[in-house]
């Protein structure tokens, strides 16, 4: 039997999480522009939460409906009428908060006119261009005998009519908004604009010859898009997997609706004869006044005044040059030389590209390997991979083209490196790879030289600049020895492979830190425990800090997204607390950090606290042992854990209370502006005889 007590639904725990996103929106120092891509964050976030987890609870309704979380004791029914009871109150919010925005933004001169809007001049504009841009692409249809249901693609808009016939007959006509399409219709001499959707909901009464329009809505669907790509159909060893992921991404199109927005209220008639069409329940249903899709903004910023834009927007951030790197210098020498950390996105990850560029011109290089989740649609890394086969450099990139969303952008990447010579690699069964590490292997007068990187992030230059993430650069022969079996252990696919250094998940991470925790345990109150992760949801992971806490340990976590563990228990978790930052950056990064002084255990990773990470995904973490780069950890630790200006800390009963000081202490604009890793480190510490003991005591534990 479960304990409830200190624990919470993760579905509730993601809502409340995109709830700080939209609170951040509500907040009136912000630049106007910056608020306004909260809402539309806020808003594609809450989509993909409906098409994958939603999706999921759906299916396990339809399969498994009497399995209850371990969290809180539900049924999958019962979290998806909570779910929708919440998205319910969030849309709400999102409507005030969205009206707030638009106001603040026609004060400067930007404004979301409906038609009804327009000024005579700007009419006459939207009239021509409805006709000789928009009316030559549409597919009016209504739905009789001969022309049957269209199908409604996932979160794609469209308007809906109903209309009647000179015989007073209902039918239902629907017009796709093409994709083609602009987003948005800039109105002339002005930074004034129409969306397209409302334009075309507009002369909608024109559309459909001899059928009166009654009553016109824009509408979405919301399609469940929880495709299992490792599956027991998949059993011919002959069948090219990439060819399998493509057919099942067609198969995502036309699985079962879980929403439908509707961009108003309409009629008990309008709305009966719409759900013929859209097989929905009425708690499936959302009457939205802000845009169904949002993510017209950042196109919409492209085609505002450049000045505009930047007077409405934070001040311009450029990536620095890391404190520590020489420009000047060979990276692969410096590495050689000591440890090196970049910190995104302060850092840039021009040092990273520079690395695999001369290892493609090193003579000594004689192979590079690497692990890719996400790439940027316009990969510098790729260019220099493919640059480093053609310079005649064995190159192994695991792939893995089941990174959620982003799968067709990784088919056409892992042909491309095929096309210049890499070999290419697409992980194991059932377990997505979702490690971050690149090795760099070197032969000097007859022996290995090892150059590895590990991050807590994607090898995404867009990414990088947007994310906080760390990556590590050693030369640590070690850790290079243990990168050369990791990628050997997976090119045959053997997960059970040991290690000395690194921890591997599935089976490595969680064995270790629950040592570590223990070791902290036995200290009683002189124990302390420090995680920054994005998300905790694995139950025994939940259980053994709860454990920790019970025996006086202090738990700082900082937990950017879900939080399933719920602190301030009494009995339970009241040495835990439990701290979410939501600012300019998404905080991406992973650290874990046990003890304090000359016995203080740190590491980074690619893994969060979840189930998913340390039990059905192939993840990496590194032990941190240079000086400097270990001080800097601890700074970022301790910045984060005095934030009083994006910060809000976790409540007993799973509301989150915004920490306020002053002055207010905003974290990343603190990491902007400071050396990293800072200077003046201490002495070298000697953590690693510990954890050898650890290990030993965890023999066989990869």
């Amino acid at each position: 039997m479960e304990n409830y007590l200190y624990t919470q639904n993760r579905e509730f725990s993601w809502l409340r999480f995109n709830q700080r996103v939209l609170e951040e929106a509500a907040d009136p120092s912000l630049p106007p522009l910056e608020r306004l891509k909260f809402v539309s964050i806020f808003s594609s976030n809450l989509d993909e939460f409906f098409m994958v987890r939603s999706g999921s609870l759906f299916d396990i309704a339809a399969m498994e409906p009497n399995q209850v979380d371990n969290k809180s004791g539900l049924t999958p029914r019962q979290q998806l009428s909570g779910i929708y009871r919440m998205t319910a109150a969030l849309i709400r919010r999102k409507e005030q908060v969205y009206g707030e925005v638009c106001r603040s933004l026609e004060a400067r001169g930007i404004g979301d006119v409906p038609f009804s809007g327009l000024t005579k001049r700007e009419a006459d504009y939207a009239r021509r261009f409805f006709r000789e841009q928009i009316l030559p692409v549409l597919s009016p249809q209504i739905v009789d005998s001969r022309h049957p249901t269209p199908h409604f693609g996932n979160k794609q808009l469209y308007i809906a009519s109903l209309v009647k016939s000179k015989h007073e007959k209902f039918s239902m006509a629907f017009t796709p908004v093409p994709e083609v399409l602009p987003r948005v219709v800039m109105l002339p001499e002005s930074s004034r604009f129409i969306r397209t959707e409302n334009l075309i909901l507009h002369f909608a009464p024109s559309l459909y010859g001899n059928y009166t329009p009654v009553e016109s809505c824009i509408f979405a669907v919301t399609r469940n898009a929880d495709v299992r790509f490792d599956s027991d159909k998949f059993e011919d060893a002959e069948v090219d997997y990439r060819l399998h992921v493509k057919k099942l991404l067609k198969k995502r199109r036309s699985l079962a609706i879980l929403r439908l927005e509707l961009n108003a209220p309409v009629s008990p008639i309008f709305r009966k004869e719409l759900l013929k069409f859209i097989p929905v329940e009425e708690h499936q249903i959302f009457s939205d006044a802000t845009p169904l899709r949002m993510d017209y903004v950042f196109g919409l910023l492209k085609q505002l005044p450049q000045g505009l834009t930047d007077a409405l927007s934070y001040p311009p951030h450029t990536p620095r040059w890391p404190e520590d790197l020489r420009r000047e210098d060979s990276m692969i020498s410096q590495i050689l030389q000591k440890d090196r950390c970049l910190f995104f996105p302060f850092h840039c990850v021009d040092p990273f590209i520079r690395l695999l560029n001369e290892a493609a011109d090193d003579p000594q290089v004689v192979s590079v390997k690497i692990t890719i989740y996400r790439l940027a649609s316009s990969s510098k890394i790729v260019r220099a991979l493919c640059h480093a086969a053609e310079k005649g450099k064995e190159v192994v990139v695991l792939m893995e083209l089941r990174a959620r969303f982003d799968e067709e952008n990784n088919i056409a990447w892992s042909e491309m490196l095929e096309e210049a010579g890499c070999k290419v690699i697409y992980g194991m069964e059932n377990y997505k790879c979702h490690s971050k590490i690149c090795l760099i292997t070197r032969e000097k007068k007859g022996k290995f030289q090892y150059i590895t990187q590990i991050g807590t992030g994607n090898y995404n230059e867009k990414t990088n600049a947007m994310y906080t993430d760390l990556s590590l650069m050693t030369a640590d022969p070690e850790i290079g020895a243990d990168a050369t079996a990791f990628f050997r252990n997976m090119l045959v696919g053997n997960l059970e492979g040991s290690y000395r250094r690194l921890l591997v998940a599935p089976n490595g991470i969680r064995q270790t830190l629950f040592a570590l925790i223990d070791r902290e345990i036995a200290k009683g109150d002189r124990g302390y425990i420090c995680i920054k992760v994005n998300s905790i949801t694995h139950r025994g992971m939940i259980d053994k800090l709860a454990e920790a806490s019970r025996a006086g340990v202090k738990v700082r976590l900082i937990v950017r997204g879900i939080c399933c563990l719920l602190p301030g228990i009494q009995g339970y978790t009241q040495n835990i607390s439990v701290t979410s930052i939501v600012g300019r950056y998404l905080e991406h990064a992973r650290i874990y950090c046990f003890g304090k002084g000359e016995e203080q255990v740190l590491y980074i990773s690619s893994a969060d606290l979840m189930t998913r990470n340390l039990c059905r995904r192939v993840e990496i973490a590194c032990p941190v042992t240079d000086p400097a780069i270990r001080r800097a950890l601890g700074y970022i630790l301790r910045t984060q854990l005095s934030d009083t200006a994006k910060a809000s800390l976790l409540q007993p009963d799973g509301a989150y209370l915004r920490k306020n000081g002053q002055p207010p202490i905003d974290s990343q604009k603190v990491f902007s502006q400071t050396p990293f890793p800072p200077e003046n480190s201490p002495p070298p510490v000697k953590p690693l005889g510990l954890l050898a003991r650890l290990l030993r005591r965890k023999k066989g534990v990869s």
